[in-house]
């Protein structure tokens, strides 16, 4: 294979595939986008069957071996910047990342260097690799948790695909204050732009569709609760904004805080046991873009967030009372 193109994607044809043109399959059985087909098209070894390239048209038989390749890309506008990476999983395909809070994922106006965009390029690099940065999904700054990162433009586009329809499970461990309406429910409210704060989000009645699931994992006798939370859709800021919306605010989230929980005891209490909102991306479930078998990839509670869990378990009963 050329060094300018990726790994090459293997589809063995089957009886279903039997006389079907090369370009039928790639759309119907592979999923190939319009967009990627006409650049494979194009590449000189994009398309190639049993070892040789083939057009468009060729007509399969069961047991040809189909392979398509994408040509390299990378991220030249991505400062490559050495960085500790916590990889949970990583093929040819794609690479899903434990984030750190504190950290964005990619670089925006202003802000150039210290993303985990910075870090992944330069990691590719010494790897030998040359691939461009493509973030299938992306969490908040101070949220940590999974990220997929998808290798090349076909997983890339896979994966947004199986997002799009909500065939991603994404949980996320929440710590909020009080007590949510039922241990189990969810939150169904459109959440659209604050006008005074365009970073801002509210429930609003002119705001997009919106659902979080919600499990109470643990009740604090202080007056918090841990939350596994689960997402319907996929909205900035949304699960802080839900949770906030049924009363029960993330600890540690300056930016939506409730005035009201900031002037108890347990808010007081738990000054300096976290320096963000306690929310990180625990567990995603998806369909792997290449093989189609089923994932399910886990990322254990980063060490605040440890300890943010044993404070709420030592501190004594009643401390919410003095919310007004």
């Amino acid at each position: 294979m050329s060094d300018g193109y990726y790994e090459p994607v293997v589809h063995v044809a089957d009886e279903r595939d039997e006389g079907r043109m090369l370009r039928d399959v790639l759309r119907d059985r592979l999923g190939v986008s319009r967009r990627l087909f006409v650049r494979l098209k194009q590449s000189e070894e994009g398309l190639a069957v049993n070892g040789e390239k083939a057009f468009p048209s060729y007509r399969l038989a069961a047991g040809d071996v189909v392979e398509f390749r994408m040509e390299r890309e990378t991220s030249e506008d991505i400062y490559p910047q050495p960085m500790a990476l916590d990889i949970v999983f990583e093929d040819e395909h794609l690479l899903v990342l434990n984030k750190p809070a504190g950290i964005i994922v990619h670089p925006t106006t202003g802000h150039y260097l210290n993303t985990l965009a910075n870090g992944v390029v330069h990691y590719w690099l010494e790897k030998g690799e040359r691939r461009r940065f493509r973030p299938v999904h992306r969490l908040d700054e101070d949220t940590s948790g999974l990220v997929i990162v998808a290798k090349h433009p076909y997983a890339h586009q896979q994966l947004s695909e199986q997002m799009a329809k909500d065939e991603v499970t994404k949980q996320y461990r929440a710590y909020v204050f009080d007590r949510p309406p039922a241990e189990e429910g969810e939150v169904n409210a459109p959440i659209g732009r604050v006008p005074e704060d365009p970073h801002r989000r509210a429930v609003r009645e002119d705001g997009a569709p919106s659902l979080t699931y919600y499990r109470v994992a643990a009740s604090y006798p202080c007056g918090a609760t841990a939350l596994d939370v689960r997402l319907g859709t996929g909205r900035t800021h949304q699960i802080r904004v839900h949770l906030s919306s049924v009363g029960c605010p993330l600890i540690g989230d300056a930016y939506y805080a409730d005035p009201a929980w900031e002037r108890t005891e347990l808010a007081r209490a738990l000054e300096g046991a976290i320096g963000r909102q306690a929310l990180h991306a625990s567990m995603l479930a998806f369909r792997h873009p290449v093989t189609n078998a089923p994932m399910e990839l886990e990322a254990g509670l980063p060490q605040d967030l440890q300890t943010l869990e044993a404070r709420l378990s030592e501190l004594p009963p009643g401390l919410d009372a003095q919310k007004v």
